[in-house]
């Protein structure tokens, strides 16, 4: 009677424990939430951050005064320029520096810079998003957002020299930040037509002779003298060289 009794009493306790705790799903997901509470609780007044992960990343990276390029996006003094014209020597000992005119992106004001090739920057990283290219209409182009179809107008100064190239249809990129357009840039290599050319020079001569070539966009190019007006030839928009025959 006794044996039968303890055996009671054990089932007892064994079934009342399993009544009182939770399931080990619970006990995962009590220990999960657990977890993400202490990673993301403030240690100076132990509350939840609210602050979100996002915001919690790195926006520049440092970079080297020799590596500032046109259209580099930097921070310097508390503000934040953008590089519009670029420029390296080499001074005697002084060593290689860099010239650079930055306009701030919130004043527009352009201020004229010179930094060592070896000073660190810090770079500000910007958001390339593809358009379409419809028209010009005054100082402004309007672009298409090639996926939602929406129409955007900019300043046809965002894309400096190379606004020449502009043409119907042309996919271009603009750069962002913090939701505004800073720059634009057209492809690296564009079709153009030539619509005047010098004559060829007679005589053969130990060098290749270049002429002036006059282009459908107005911009008048270096090309090689079997070039001819109504020719179609790829131009390198970066420096404004002939590459070839379209």
């Amino acid at each position: 009677m006794q044996i039968l009794r303890r055996n009671l009493l054990e089932a007892s306790r064994r079934l009342s424990s399993l009544l009182h705790s939770p399931p080990p799903a619970a006990h995962a997901h009590a220990h999960a939430v657990a977890t993400l509470s202490a990673a993301r609780r403030d240690p100076s007044t132990g509350s939840l951050a609210t602050t979100p992960w996002a915001a919690t990343q790195r926006r520049g990276a440092k970079m080297l005064g020799s590596d500032v390029k046109l259209g580099n996006v930097i921070q310097r003094k508390g503000r934040i320029y953008q590089v519009i014209k670029s420029h390296h020597s080499h001074q005697g000992r002084g060593g290689a520096t860099i010239q650079v005119e930055l306009r701030d992106v919130d004043t527009g004001n352009k201020i004229v810079e010179r930094f060592r090739t070896d000073e660190a920057l810090e770079r500000v990283f910007v958001e390339d998003k593809p358009f379409t290219y419809l028209y010009q209409e005054g100082d402004n182009v309007a672009l298409m957002e090639p996926n939602t179809f929406e129409q955007l107008e900019v300043s046809k100064e965002l894309f400096g020299k190379n606004a020449a190239y502009l043409k119907d249809e042309m996919k271009v990129t603009l750069q962002f930040f913090d939701g505004r357009a800073l720059s634009g840039s057209v492809p690296p290599r564009v079709t153009c037509t030539v619509v005047e050319a010098q004559p060829n020079a007679k005589g053969l001569t130990a060098t290749p002779q270049y002429k002036r070539v006059l282009l459908d966009n107005g911009l008048t190019v270096l090309a090689p003298p079997f070039v001819e007006v109504g020719e179609n030839i790829i131009v390198s928009t970066v420096d404004d060289s002939y590459m070839t025959r379209a």
